[in-house]
């Protein structure tokens, strides 16, 4: 599942294999682009911004959002691809490189100084050089009744979490994901976890909570529906959370060990 960290590993092998270089084609597969040509322009740095992964090319900046799907692959030229060609929406291309956005939730061209319409409502950005802890906890201390488990996944307050994060976090914390935030006992700590755990992963082939992936687990309570919690031995409970139908996301939580107070 694409999180802070995953895009972020995805802005490191595309700047690797692209800046610096000039384009030799572009194929944009969405209506609102298609007439869209790049060739010629050269490829100044791919950074990412939360969840959000930015390509600064000549004058514009190319926006790409990988929702739950979506993902860039980098292949030789004439090499095969992994994924079927209905998938791509943006092929750019070097004469040493062909990178493949696939299944992409959201594309969008815009000016580089337009960048901020499209990312400048993100709170501090967790791998990010404007990383501010501060910030982050003024903006989550701003709705002190908002569950703590939607308030982390609100990209405003910090950039970066995802749903695998957000219930990793609230167990290593012992909060309930629907505990207010004006309620959990250290935020700071949480806020400082969150940093370290995206810190330590965006390394990693197989993202893990846990410490060491070798020991057969990866995640505490993440997935983990009805097996024993690693601390207690309480079976591990999957509910819903959201505001509406339609932003329901899974959460996963040991109810011994986060209990929800009355």
């Amino acid at each position: 599942m694409p999180e802070g960290d995953t895009v972020w590993r995805a802005a490191r092998r595309l700047h690797a294999a692209l800046a610096g270089q000039e384009l030799t084609g572009s194929d944009f597969r969405v209506p609102r682009y298609a007439t869209l040509d790049l060739s010629g322009q050269t490829v100044d740095e791919i950074r990412s911004r939360g969840k959000h992964l930015l390509m600064r090319i000549g004058a514009l900046t190319v926006h790409s959002h990988l929702g739950m799907d979506g993902s860039w692959q980098i292949y030789q030229p004439g090499e095969r691809w992994r994924k079927p060609a209905f998938q791509a929406r943006l092929i750019l291309s070097t004469s040493t490189t062909t990178a493949v956005g696939f299944a992409l939730a959201a594309l969008d061209v815009v000016s580089r100084a337009d960048e901020d319409t499209l990312v400048g409502h993100l709170g501090p950005d967790l791998l990010g050089p404007d990383w501010d802890a501060d910030e982050a906890l003024r903006r989550l201390r701003q709705e002190p009744d908002r569950p703590i488990g939607l308030a982390l996944l609100d990209q405003r307050n910090l950039a970066g979490i995802g749903n695998v994060y957000r219930c990793e976090l609230c167990f290593i914390a012992r909060v309930h994901p629907s505990t207010p935030v004006g309620r959990v006992t250290d935020l700071p700590a949480m806020v400082l976890k969150s940093k370290q755990l995206l810190e330590v992963n965006k390394d990693r082939g197989r993202r893990s909570t846990i410490g060491s992936p070798a020991r057969g687990e990866s995640f505490w309570v993440y997935g983990r529906a009805r097996r024993p919690c690693g601390r207690c031995g309480t079976p591990i409970v999957h509910d819903l959370q959201g505001n509406t139908d339609a932003d329901q996301r899974d959460v996963y939580y040991c109810p011994h060990c986060q209990p929800l107070a009355s």
